[in-house]
Order: C-alpha cells, then structure tokens, then sequence
C-alpha cells in the first residue's frame, strides 16, 4: 500500500511488540464528528488478506465518517509486518491482538469493538474472550478452523495434508504460505460452536448460491435479503438458545476475499452502516 492510496485521515505506522514490528493503519474518526468509540480489525488468511484490503478500507473509511477510530493490523508474518509465517503461532498473533487493542484503549475514544473477516472473524471470536468487546462484527466469519484450511488446501489440491488432522510435524504449504505445524494446530482447535459470544453480535454474510424455492417466494413478497446459509443459521440457533444476541444481515453478492478481481460489494457497506447504527 502506497500513500499515495491511502484514505483520507489514515496513519500508516508499525507497531512494536515483542516479536517485531507490526504494520497498522489508523483511520482517524471525521473532524467534526462526535467521537463514537474505536474498532480493531482482524484480517483473514493468506491472499483473502490482499483481496479483501479496498473493501476494508472503504468499511473503514465509513466507519471514521460515523466517529469510530479503526485500526488495522497485519498480523505476525503477514502482510507488511515482520516475521516469518513459517515461524507463527496462535500466541504470537493473539499477543498482536492485545497490543494493538491496548494501543486502542489509549486513543480514549469510547467502546472499543471487534471486527473480524473470514479467519479473522473466528480468531476475533477467540479474542473477544480475552478482552470482552463492546461488540462483535463478523464479515462472512470462518465456522471452523479446520474446514477453513481445508478449504485452502483442496484450493490447491493438497487436502491429503491434513487429512490426519493437527496433528501435522513438519510445515505445510497452505495458500501459498508455508505453515508451523504450531500454527496449524492452533486454527484446526478454532471451533465458532465452542466460542458463543459474551457480547452483541452483528453478522453480515454474502450468499451466492442460487435461488432456491424459499428464496423466491420471498423475492416475489418484496423481500430483497437471501436466507442465511444452513451452517451460519444453525450456528446463530446454538448461540441465541445460549444466551447471545445476534443480529443478522444476509446478502447476495460476490466473495470479494476470492475473486479474480478486487470486489466492491456496495450492499455490505450499507448494512454494516446499518448494523452499527442499529447496535
């Protein structure tokens, strides 16, 4: 990312933490705007990271206009941060989680809120059982550790590498990054079904399947929003008859974390505006 790209009110720097330097970008609350708290965005894995980055920092930018103070971070050996992925843990990204959310804190600006995106939504769920946030944002969050790096490797047709589970001795190329089997241990144990959340949840998810018979009767109603997917209802069922609050936004559009192209989905932007302004 260049300056020349970067939002307006955006600060690029590096953070210090006991493994190196890690590279954050904070996106000032709008001049003017009364300030309304802080949020700390969790990325995803590997090339979802590069993909998502416009949408991101557009949600960004929207957020600061509505007073809220972003922080971005790229975590241990992603990104531009230092460190080698091939040397990563599930401790040494958390601790990264916890400097940044401290380095939050100093801002004095309100509630401080999670915002995760794929992998990064379930390791935000993970997170927020350490430092119970104001809220919870999950982007299209990751169900399961496991499944998701799974899906990377049939990606790349590699599935066999795990198909005797964590309990992997040698790093392992996933997305084009070679893995610790440290670290690949640590995302296979992330499980959304164990982390029911302590606090608000807003979930806003993309759907591309088509159609099916439920769907149009809804769309021939005047009902524009797609049905959450069968996992990510079952899922929100589980956490609801525990006790969470969730608020849900189904969409159709684009996985822009995938896509040949970097994606705009204009119609998340405008339900997470939404989700926020309802919480």
């Amino acid at each position: 990312m260049t300056v020349d790209t970067l939002p307006f009110n955006a600060l690029p720097f590096f953070l210090n933490t006991d493994e190196g330097e890690r590279f954050c970008l904070y996106h000032e609350p709008e001049p003017g705007v009364q300030p309304r708290g802080t949020i700390l965005y969790v990325p995803p894995f590997a090339e979802e990271l590069n993909k998502s980055r416009r949408m991101v920092m557009l949600q960004a930018r929207a957020y600061a206009q509505a007073g809220f103070g972003v922080l971005q971070i790229d975590l241990y050996g992603c990104g531009d941060s230092s460190g080698d992925i091939g040397k990563a843990h599930g401790e040494i990204w958390l601790n990264d989680l916890e400097q940044a959310w401290r380095w939050l804190d100093q801002r004095n600006l309100g509630p401080r809120h999670l915002w995760g995106l794929r992998l990064g939504g379930l390791l935000a769920l993970h997170f927020a059982k350490r430092v119970n946030p104001a809220s919870l944002i999950l982007w299209q969050p990751a169900l399961s550790g496991r499944a998701h790096l799974n899906q990377f490797a049939r990606m790349q047709s590699a599935a066999r590498l795990f198909s005797t589970g964590p309990s992997v001795e040698q790093n392992t190329e996933i997305g084009g990054y070679l893995m610790s089997p440290s670290l690949s241990k640590a995302i296979h144990e992330l499980d959304a079904a164990k982390l029911t959340p302590g606090c608000p949840v807003q979930w806003l998810e993309l759907n591309t399947r088509i159609q099916d018979a439920a769907e149009d009767y809804a769309t021939a109603a005047g009902i524009s929003h797609p049905a959450l997917q069968p996992a990510s209802a079952l899922l929100i069922t589980r956490w609801r008859d525990a006790g969470a609050t969730v608020h849900t936004w189904s969409l159709h559009g684009d996985p822009f974390w995938s896509s040949a192209e970097i994606g705009i989905v204009p119609d998340l932007l405008a339900a997470t505006a939404q989700a926020m302004e309802s919480a």
